[in-house]
């Protein structure tokens, strides 16, 4: 005995991607991810993370804190050179 209710009915009904086309700028059809509000092809799942996480990371010379350890020692020394200049 066949049922008359529909088993794509929860998939029809779903949340859609709040992506758009930056073309058309048409909504992305897709059904969004569980708990997010994009769809798989939009970032949902939010991607690799930061530093030694990342399968792209090398070395660690261009990192946040690289950079503000280099920030730092360079606001010594311009503040060294204008003591000495005095």
């Amino acid at each position: 005995m066949k049922s008359d209710t529909n088993p794509m009915q929860s998939a029809h009904a779903a949340p859609r991607c709040t992506a758009r086309c930056k073309r058309t700028g048409l909504p992305c059809k897709n059904p969004a991810v569980r708990g997010w509000t994009v769809c798989r092809m939009h970032g949902a799942g939010g991607g690799h993370g930061a530093g030694q996480e990342n399968p792209a990371y090398r070395h660690g010379m261009r990192t946040r804190e690289w950079k503000r350890i280099r920030g730092e020692v360079h606001a010594l020394l311009q503040e060294s050179l204008k003591l000495k200049q005095k």
